[in-house]
C-alpha cells in the first residue's frame, strides 16, 4: 500500500483523484477530505491510500 500526499489547487487534486480512480492497475482505498494549506488560499492538500491490483 502507498500513502500519497497530493498538493495543489482543488481542481488539480480532483483531476488527479479521477485519474487514480480510472487506472486499472491500482485500487484507491481511501481519499481524505481536502485541507487548506497554511499561508495560502490557493493551494490545498489531500491524502490517498492506494494499492496495486494483483494480476
Amino acid at each position: 500500500m502507498l500513502k500519497i500526499r497530493m498538493q495543489g489547487t482543488k481542481r488539480d487534486i480532483h483531476w488527479f483523484q479521477r485519474l487514480m480512480e480510472r487506472n486499472k492497475e491500482i485500487r484507491v482505498l481511501r481519499i481524505s477530505e481536502i485541507f487548506a494549506n497554511k499561508g495560502t488560499d490557493k493551494y490545498f492538500r489531500a491524502y490517498a491510500e492506494v494499492e496495486q491490483i494483483e494480476k
